[in-house]
């Protein structure tokens, strides 16, 4: 099943396109690389440089792009579960969703 904005929290997201839109952390805000791995807490992303960041999930807002260009912005809250136990999980619409552009 291909991954869309309405089925995005419920995929992998190793492989995907990332842009870390807001953070508490002000360093991290237009981090932009792909999901190299992913635990419970962090999102792994390498850079174009080649660098691999760690990333707390539950600080950022991220923009992923899906391979159709299409952006979903996602709130780190979201995503704070181990990757297999987030298809169980229910999320408030608010915190996800498709982005124009």
């Amino acid at each position: 099943m291909p991954t869309t904005p309405k089925n995005l929290i419920r995929h992998e997201l190793i492989g995907l396109r990332v842009k870390i839109a807001k953070s508490r952390d002000p360093s991290l805000i237009n981090v932009e690389g792909v999901v190299v791995d992913e635990t419970k807490n962090t999102l792994v992303i390498r850079k174009q440089n080649g660098r691999e960041i760690m990333v707390q999930k539950d600080i950022c807002v991220f923009h992923f792009m899906l391979d159709d260009d299409n952006a979903v912005e996602v709130s780190g809250e979201v995503l704070v579960a181990r990757p297999e136990d987030r298809i169980k999980k229910r999320v408030p619409k608010k915190l996800w969703g498709g982005l124009d552009g």
